[in-house]
C-alpha cells in the first residue's frame, strides 16, 4: 500500500491533476452554509497546495484556475436562479453566464498560481501559498468594486478560529485556516514525525479559542425589543402594479400588534414605490410608530434630485421614522441587479440585463447611522453586509448594526445561507449585534459573538420578535482593519523569497 507521500507524489505528477484540482474547488464550498462541514475546507485547500508544489508556470496556474472555477461554478450556482428564474434568461445561456463569472473569478486564482511557481523557490512553497491564497481573497474584496463571497474563513464561524476575527477580520481567519490546511497535509505526510506540526495546529486552534472567550466590546443590559418583519412577498410580482396595494396592506397587518416595541423593521425595498411617492403612506406608519414610542426602519427606493444628464438620481435606500430619524442610501450596487455597466450596450439586450429597479446611483461613503430610541444604528442593504471594510467604517459610530435584504432573488438556492454567514463573521469582526431583517428569509438576530439568538424560517410570512443589545467599544480589527493581515502576507512573502536567493 502506497505511504501518504507516494499518493500525494502520484496526484500532483497525475495527468488528470487539473481534473482533481476542479473537483476540489467544487467540494470546498460544502464547508459554508448550509453544510458547514467545516474539514472539508481544510482538506481540500491542503491538497490544492500539495498540487501546485513543484510545478511550472502553466501548470501552477491552470491548476489553480481549475480549483477557482471549480470554487465558484458550484459555490456560485445560486446566481443561476436569479439570472434565469427572475432574469428570465434561457437555460442554455444562464448556464454559461454563470460559468463566465466563474472563470472570471478563477483568474484571480490563476494569477496566484504563476506568482507563486514564477518567483518562489520549493522550500518557500507553504509560506508563498499561504500569502498569496490570502492576498488573492482581499483582491476579491474590492478590486473592480469587489465580488466578496466564498472566503475560505467563513465556514468557521462556530469553530474556534472564530476567535481571530475581532483580530484580524475574515481574512485572519482565513489566514488561520490555510495555515491550519497546510500543517495538516504535513501531519499526513509525515506521520509520528509531524510533531511539530501537530504541535503549531494546536497552538492555533487553542490561541482562537481564547480570543474567542475575550470580551472585546461592552454590551448594554438594557435590550431594545424587536420585530423584524417578514412579508414573503412573491419576487415575481412584488414590483406589479396592482400588488403595490396589496403589498402595504400586508405589511400593515403583520405590523399591526408590534408598535410599542422599541424598533419595527421591515426588510430592502418594502415598499414597492419612490419615498416621494408615499407620502400619505408612510405619514400612516409614522403616526402608530409615534403613539407606541417605537422606532421605524424601512428600505424604499429614493427618487434625490438629478443633474445635467439625468432628471433624477435614483437610490437604494432605508429611512428611519417615529422615535428615529434619518436616511441611507446604499453605497455599493450589485452588477446588472441595480445597475448596468456598460448600459448603453447592454441594455435590452437580454431580459437579465432590463429587470425592475437596476438604475440605481451610488450613495455618499460618508453617511451617518440611522438614530433608533437615541442609538446609532448603522445600516446595510443586500449584499453591502459582505464587505469588511465598508461594514466595519460604518460600524465605529454606531451601537447597533442592521442589513436588509431582499434574498427572494436566489429562492432556495445556499446563497440566502451563505449570506447570513457573512453576517455572523460582521458580528464577530465588530463586536456589534446585528438585525437581518428580509422579504422571504433568513431573518433574525445575531449576538457580538457570532452566535445566532433569534431566526425565522424562510418562505413564512410571519414576525420575528427578538432582543437586540446595543455595544461600546471598538475591536481591534474595526481600528486598524486589514494592515495586520496584509503586513503578516508580506512577511510571509519576504521568508518565502529568500531560499531562492541562496541558491546559484
Amino acid at each position: 500500500m502506497p505511504s501518504i507521500v507516494t499518493l500525494l507524489e502520484r496526484l500532483r505528477e497525475h495527468r488528470l491533476a487539473p481534473l482533481l484540482a476542479l473537483l476540489l474547488g467544487a467540494l470546498t464550498p460544502f464547508s459554508l452554509a448550509p453544510f458547514t462541514i467545516w474539514p472539508v475546507a481544510l482538506l481540500t485547500i491542503g491538497l490544492f497546495a500539495e498540487l501546485l508544489r513543484g510545478q511550472g508556470v502553466r501548470a501552477a496556474s491552470w491548476r489553480a484556475f481549475c480549483f477557482g472555477f471549480g470554487l465558484w461554478a458550484y459555490g456560485g450556482s445560486w446566481l443561476y436562479v436569479s439570472i434565469h428564474d427572475y432574469g428570465y434568461t434561457p437555460a442554455w445561456l444562464a448556464i454559461p453566464m454563470v460559468g463566465l463569472v466563474a472563470a472570471v473569478m478563477a483568474l484571480f486564482f490563476a494569477v496566484m498560481g504563476a506568482l507563486k511557481a514564477r518567483f518562489f523557490a520549493e522550500r518557500g512553497h507553504a509560506a508563498a501559498f499561504v500569502a498569496l491564497f490570502i492576498l488573492g481573497e482581499w483582491l476579491r474584496s474590492w478590486l473592480f468594486t469587489g465580488f466578496p463571497w466564498l472566503f475560505s474563513g467563513y465556514g468557521f464561524v462556530a469553530t474556534p478560529l472564530a476567535g481571530y476575527a475581532p483580530l484580524l477580520g475574515i481574512f485572519g481567519v482565513s489566514l488561520a485556516v490555510v495555515v491550519s490546511a497546510l500543517l495538516l497535509v504535513q501531519l499526513l505526510r509525515k506521520g509520528r514525525k509531524g510533531w511539530r506540526a501537530a504541535l503549531a495546529l494546536l497552538l492555533i486552534w487553542l490561541a482562537g479559542q481564547g480570543l474567542l472567550m475575550h470580551a472585546w466590546t461592552t454590551v448594554s443590559p438594557q435590550p431594545l425589543t424587536v420585530s423584524i418583519v417578514q412579508g414573503n412577498i412573491p419576487q415575481e410580482d412584488k414590483w406589479e402594479m396592482e400588488w403595490r396595494d396589496k403589498t402595504i396592506d400586508i405589511y400593515r397587518q403583520l405590523s399591526a400588534t408590534e408598535w410599542g416595541r422599541d424598533l419595527v423593521i421591515w426588510p430592502e425595498a418594502a415598499l414597492p414605490m419612490f419615498l416621494n411617492e408615499a407620502d400619505e403612506v408612510l405619514d400612516g406608519f409614522n403616526k402608530s410608530a409615534l403613539k407606541g414610542n417605537s422606532a421605524f426602519v424601512t428600505g424604499i427606493p429614493y427618487a434625490g434630485p438629478g443633474d445635467a444628464v439625468h432628471r433624477y438620481h435614483y437610490y437604494n435606500s432605508i429611512i428611519a421614522i417615529g422615535n428615529g430619524s434619518g436616511m441611507y442610501n446604499k453605497q455599493r450596487l450589485v452588477p446588472f441587479g441595480e445597475y448596468i455597466p456598460l448600459e448603453s450596450l447592454l441594455r435590452g439586450a437580454l431580459p437579465f440585463f432590463d429587470l425592475p429597479m437596476s438604475s440605481f446611483s451610488w450613495g455618499d461613503p460618508d453617511q451617518p447611522p440611522l438614530v433608533v430610541k437615541n442609538h446609532g444604528l448603522a445600516p446595510y442593504i443586500c449584499y453591502e453586509i459582505a464587505y469588511p471594510d465598508l461594514v466595519r467604517r460604518n460600524a465605529a459610530n454606531a451601537d447597533l448594526l442592521a442589513t436588509v435584504s431582499n434574498d427572494g432573488w436566489f429562492g432556495s438556492s445556499i446563497g440566502p445561507h451563505q449570506h447570513f454567514q457573512m453576517i455572523q463573521m460582521r458580528a464577530l469582526e465588530t463586536g456589534r449585534q446585528i438585525i437581518s431583517a428580509t422579504n422571504n428569509g433568513i431573518s433574525g438576530v445575531i449576538d457580538e459573538k457570532g452566535r445566532i439568538t433569534a431566526r425565522a424560517p424562510q418562505f413564512q410570512r410571519l414576525v420575528l420578535r427578538a432582543n437586540i443589545y446595543p455595544t461600546h467599544g471598538l475591536t481591534p480589527y474595526v481600528v486598524l482593519g486589514n494592515i495586520p493581515v496584509l503586513a503578516l502576507c508580506a512577511l510571509l512573502l519576504i521568508a518565502a523569497r529568500r531560499p531562492r536567493r541562496h541558491q546559484g
